[in-house]
């Protein structure tokens, strides 16, 4: 019987996730499948015109429990889960009135994204337990030889043309091909919960397990000549999971930028912010009171270096935003929704990738990270401070002014987010300057500063971040010749007494965070 292809008759239908599910019901519909559907899927189906028999007509049991009981029924699992030309079983069916399932279409309740969220309360986490979703799946999967499971929205359009090709049939290699796919789904599902429920208050226990599936095929890697793919963590929600609208077809590199970009727009929650990434390098930063106004000062930081790049919104981006940046080269757009109309001009440079990233700003940040090293992994704390207010201390005669505070603020967000040895120049407001990478602090110092006014900055109007302590005063002597106003730097080098002695020299605010945000 494997080996034959199935004519789909009959399909269940019970989705959390609605995308796609009218269209792809209709199709089964035209096919002449009859459909059987849950509640809040059935009403949607309903309203678009398609046949629909509710789960609780079909099995003459109403759902009960609000809801926590809906297809735990002997005549929905019998349906799926006996065997087509068994004598045994098609007798028991008949005598039971038990009519065949032969295909059942589920995903289930998002027990990640809730489990996910910093404000998750136990039990919402605990109500986004799907029970009757992995039981149908299951079944399905182990009846494969009879019946087919769709658990995967992306596979709507495959399934509804082999069906229509083929007179209403699917394959066997089809339905075992999407066995393999549910049962990783629900092993996947599965682990999640335990993971959740089960975490130990080890954080650094002697052996680490990790699980990972493909979550995205790339044409290449960091190069052409590299073969690639992107994997998910099971558990986590990452960039692979940010909602993809439009563009080409997202690359290894593009991943990277927009993880970067992903981390640096987060330090600007409740803020009106664009953050601008080149080689997961911040080149450009603003707030403003209107997110085009952050735009288009985060676009001025360095214009040339925006070509090109990565952009994060904070906000949704609306129409004003989207006529902004108009037929500039932008690779990726990463923001949390998109007016209608502002995704109608984004859409028009074809090439574009423009990501939803809503829930991924809404997620809490993962407790620990790692970095992937010839046959290991180096796993620490995710880096999820700015500084303390409490242990920020000025050390210079001259104290920092409220707006050279405020500013001194906003650029130890980017250089937290900047390749080390990273230094970055600002205002309260925007980014004017960034020196990132170099071997000595002096060299990046020289170059966020050229940077800055190649592109017409008036440094003295600025401050300055450096994201490790500042060794010698050579650095000093270089902004001081710029009239830069203040300093934040964690401290603890050896010449910390020549470093506040220049500053004192030149007037210079300078203040101590103890907190170093080297970026490798």
């Amino acid at each position: 019987m494997i080996n034959v292809a199935v004519k789909i008759r009959r399909v269940l239908i019970s989705v959390f996730d609605k995308r796609k599910i009218g269209s792809f019901a209709s199709e089964l519909a035209k096919s002449g499948a009859e459909i059987i559907s849950t509640g809040k899927t059935a009403l949607i189906l309903r309203k678009a015109g398609i046949p629909v028999t509710e789960v609780s007509s079909f099995t003459g049991f109403p759902e009960i429990l609000q809801g926590r009981v809906k297809t735990l029924h002997p005549k929905i699992h019998g349906g799926i889960l006996y065997r087509r030309g068994k004598k045994e079983d098609e007798e028991e069916a008949k005598k039971q009135g038990i009519l065949p399932i032969d295909m059942v279409v589920v995903n289930l309740y998002p027990f990640i994204e809730i489990a996910g969220k910093a404000d998750a309360k136990l039990e919402e986490v605990i109500e986004n337990i799907d029970i009757g979703g992995p039981s149908l799946i299951r079944a399905a999967a182990k009846n494969f030889e009879h019946v087919a499971v769709v658990v995967d929205p992306d596979d709507y359009e495959g399934v509804a043309a082999e069906m229509k090709k083929s007179g209403g049939f699917l394959s066997a290699e089809t339905r075992k091909s999407l066995m393999a796919k549910a049962f990783t789904r629900t092993a996947r599902y599965d682990w999640n919960i335990a993971k959740y429920f089960g975490q130990k208050n080890e954080d650094f226990p002697e052996f680490l397990k990790m699980r990972f599936e493909r979550a995205y095929d790339l044409r290449y890697g960091e190069n052409p000549h590299q073969r690639a793919a992107a994997y998910s963590q099971w558990g986590q929600i990452s960039i692979f999971d940010a909602k993809i609208y439009s563009g080409k077809q997202m690359s290894f590199n593009n991943f990277l930028d927009a993880d970067s970009a992903l981390g640096l727009i987060r330090e600007f929650e409740g803020e009106t912010a664009t953050v601008i990434i080149k080689h997961t390098n911040p080149c450009g930063g603003a707030i403003g009171k209107t997110l085009m106004e952050s735009y288009e000062k985060a676009f001025q930081s360095d214009p040339g270096s925006a070509f090109g790049s990565v952009i994060a919104f904070s906000k949704p981006v609306d129409l004003e935003t989207a006529k902004a940046i108009g037929s500039r080269f932008v690779d990726v757009i990463l923001a949390p929704g998109y007016d209608d109309d502002a995704l109608l001009i984004l859409k028009q440079k074809t090439n574009r990738r423009i990501l939803d990233i809503t829930h991924l700003l809404a997620m809490s940040a993962p407790k620990f990270v790692s970095r992937h090293v010839w046959g290991g992994i180096l796993y620490q704390e995710y880096d999820g401070i700015i500084y303390d207010e409490k242990r920020l201390k000025c050390v210079t005669k001259r104290k920092p002014s409220a707006y050279e505070l405020s500013a001194l603020r906003f650029a130890v967000k980017f250089v937290k987010h900047t390749k080390s040895n990273a230094l970055v120049f600002s205002t309260d407001k925007q980014v004017v300057g960034v020196g990132a990478g170099q071997m000595s602090r002096i060299d990046s110092c020289r170059i966020g500063m050229q940077k800055a006014k190649m592109d017409g900055f008036d440094l003295s109007k600025s401050v300055m971040a450096s994201d490790a302590f500042i060794p010698f005063p050579d650095v000093i002597e270089e902004i001081a010749k710029e009239k830069v106003k203040a300093v934040l730097q964690p401290g603890g080098s050896l010449n910390d007494n020549d470093v506040i002695s220049a500053c004192d020299k030149h007037g210079i605010a300078m203040l101590f965070s103890g907190i170093r945000h080297f970026r490798h």
